[in-house]
């Protein structure tokens, strides 16, 4: 290790310094990455996902997740996450039977994954926005800003135009109308090496600009902060920004936002059913601290004895008002 590596912030003695020690709550969400495969391969992607990218959640393991949601009433909340989870074969059974089992079900939804047909077979996936409503599934997607520039800057060329197309069919179906039931959720992340602004005061931007340019309505805004993780942390080491970008999160710490981090109540599987803290962990290949860290081995029970693994990434979910997959955490 470099010498200025050796200077970079430690998470573990931060949380110390403040006298903070962040344990697990209660399991409230399960949150299952069912595949890499997407149809977009986005510059800031933490899971480094694209068309190329074949892993994929077998029949067992999304057995396992099913089991463990029916035996364990804490567990809420089910988010679905990929890569584009609508690819995986079995994403619309996945659905149906949670929501059989009484869950509340999650998508992380790209928006063009509607239009743009399945990369590997070819097929058809104009049926997903009336699928999501008949089943109320929350739609949770990611559009960078509310004009073209930013999002085709950031997701690929002619990216914003096909988002705001499909968000329009989602509205069409009572997506984010008032009273409907149906939420649509966006997501903003900042298209650089900087914290988002308040989420609030951004909210209303992008209300008020998407209705009046577009006619799009939403629901709730979530700020994340960019990971410096996979594809994000090799631009900014390509550009010599890392070690910079990392000391600006650290200097942001927020005590009242690391009290609210989403690893306390939530609990991440990968596609071959390895269990871990968060999905950002998935993506770093820290599995939790438990002698048998798999969905197929280790009973939810145990999930509240673990210690939480952090790491100097966690700093992205700590600085400024937080971060986390539902926004900001202060």
């Amino acid at each position: 290790m470099s010498a200025t590596c050796q200077t970079l912030p430690d998470f573990a003695t931060t949380l110390q310094s403040k006298g903070l020690n962040l344990l697990p709550l209660k399991i409230e969400t399960l949150q299952v990455n069912i595949t890499k495969l997407c149809n977009q391969a986005c510059l800031h992607c933490h899971v480094a996902a694209s068309p190329k990218r074949t892993e994929s959640m077998s029949d067992a393991i999304l057995a396992a997740c099913l089991d463990v949601l029916s035996k364990t009433p804490s567990l809420r909340n089910l988010d679905i996450t990929g890569g584009a989870p609508e690819l995986h074969p079995r994403f619309q059974d996945l659905v149906s039977q949670a929501k059989s089992l009484g869950k509340h079900v999650m998508v992380r939804h790209n928006l063009t994954v509607t239009l743009d047909p399945h990369p590997l077979n070819q097929a058809s996936m104009a049926d997903l926005p009336r699928f999501f409503a008949q089943n109320q599934v929350e739609v949770i997607s990611s559009l960078p800003y509310y004009q073209p520039y930013f999002t085709n800057r950031q997701r690929g060329q002619g990216v914003f135009e096909k988002s705001i197309e499909s968000l329009k069919l989602l509205n069409a179906l009572g997506y984010g109308q008032a009273d409907s039931g149906l939420q649509l959720n966006l997501v903003y992340n900042p298209a650089g090496a900087f914290l988002p602004a308040d989420q609030a005061a951004l909210q209303a931007d992008y209300k008020k600009a998407l209705k009046e340019q577009y006619g799009v309505v939403f629901n709730q805004l979530f700020t994340l902060t960019n990971m410096p993780i996979q594809r994000f942390r090799e631009s900014l080491e390509r550009l010599g920004n890392y070690e910079t970008y990392l000391q600006k999160l650290a200097g942001a710490f927020n005590p009242l936002a690391a009290e609210g981090v989403m690893c306390r109540s939530l609990l991440s599987v990968g596609y071959d059913g390895t269990l871990y803290d968060c999905d950002f962990n998935q993506m770093l290949d820290l599995p939790v601290e438990l002698p048998r860290p798999h969905i197929l081995d280790t009973p939810p029970e145990q999930w509240l004895q673990r210690k939480i693994v952090f790491g100097s990434h966690c700093f992205g979910c700590t600085a400024g008002a937080g971060s986390s997959c539902t926004g900001a955490t202060s």
